[in-house]
């Protein structure tokens, strides 16, 4: 997810120095000997909280791909605010919110801005749903939807943190109240843009249905489902995790090792592009109303824009007038217009569609 990033870094001149930090270090020595210029590279373990710290000090910003999250969040976010310097991730796992949530006061207090979740889902999803509450009268219900391609490029990671929402139950926002729902359950069918179509999605325990209503008032319901195409992937999972290989950490990453080894078996007729649809409702008197954005592009790209166009934020002194504290993308992006300007000119592809 981290290799656009990298690269928007090196096309910003804007951008002075660059440290890449990885547990392989002599990977992370390689790709900033071939990235050249601003690139230098440094093993860390991100287990060693003083080693990443004594890292992250004397830096403008610190940006995270360190996953799974619901694993990681806070424990890198905690780094942050005690190195003084402000953090962005691409933290998707529901339980990394609720987590990374209760450093809110210690980052308030150390005046650290703390912005979790700015990737494709969550991230551009909470964005776009951001827009759409804020142009419809009276909104009470948003719909969040997603889908990967089976050929995108996922590290072992990515697929943990997927054994992960598709397991277990996944929190939904229903009648005003957080329930916790079968994960994988709710199935229904969503429009996604081409190459994708329609496509079956199910409950999944990504951050939006948690940090929507807790940010935005007024919200009745809030839910997110998601799935892969081609849709057979999600019913594999689904039957693993019924069989308990997914019940714990260990086994998640464990599972998750092997299936990174054979991954090219499951692509599947170029499916290499990964979209989100995302419906924001309100009531207009009688009447309900409703605005409808879609986005599409390769997952890597879609996650690493919101990401790096956060942190070049923060660095501009764009988000100065918030004080320190832990922040979802609709609770930093009251007006969010201008981001998803400079999102499409990073190449998202993001369309609001007509609703009959």
């Amino acid at each position: 997810m981290a290799v656009p990033m990298l690269r928007f870094l090196g096309d910003d001149p804007a951008v002075e120095s660059v440290l890449i930090s990885d547990l392989n270090a002599e990977r992370a020595s390689a790709l900033a000997a071939q990235l050249g210029g601003k690139f230098t590279s440094a093993g860390c373990d991100a287990n060693d909280p003083a080693r990443v710290e004594s890292l992250m000090s004397g830096h403008d910003v610190a940006v995270c791909y360190i996953g799974p999250f619901y694993f990681f969040e806070r424990k890198l976010a905690a780094c942050a605010i005690r190195a003084g310097i402000p953090y962005v991730s691409i933290a998707d796992d529901f339980d990394a919110y609720l987590d990374v949530m209760k450093l809110d006061g210690e980052a308030s207090a150390a005046g650290v801005k703390i912005l979790t979740g700015f990737g494709n889902s969550p991230g551009l999803t909470q964005i776009l749903a951001r827009k759409g509450y804020n142009e419809v009268p009276n909104p009470f219900r948003i719909s969040v939807n997603w889908c990967g391609g089976s050929d995108e490029a996922v590290g072992p990671s990515n697929l943990t943190h997927v054994f992960h929402i598709f397991n277990g139950a996944a929190p939904q926002w229903i009648e005003g109240r957080r329930v916790m729902l079968k994960a994988g359950g709710g199935r229904k069918l969503v429009e996604f843009p081409a190459p994708v179509g329609k496509c079956p999605v199910y409950h999944t325990g990504h951050a939006e249905s948690v940090t929507l209503p807790e940010n935005l008032a007024g919200l009745r319901e809030v839910t997110v489902h998601g799935g892969t195409s081609p849709a057979y992937i999600v019913t594999l999972i689904k039957m693993m995790s019924a069989l308990g290989l997914f019940r714990s950490h260990s086994r998640r990453v464990s599972m998750a090792s092997f299936f990174h080894r054979i991954e090219g078996w499951f692509a599947s007729a170029g499916q290499d592009k990964s979209v989100g649809r995302v419906e924001v409702y309100g009531a207009d008197g009688g009447a309900e109303v409703c605005r409808c954005f879609t986005y599409v592009g390769h997952i890597a790209d879609i996650t690493s824009a919101p990401a790096y166009l956060a942190a070049k934020w923060l660095c501009e002194g764009r988000f100065d007038a918030k004080p320190g504290g832990v922040y979802a993308p609709e609770r930093i992006l009251d007006a969010p217009d201008e981001f998803i300007e400079d999102l499409k000119k990073l190449g998202v592809q993001i369309a609001e569609l007509p609703v009959a």
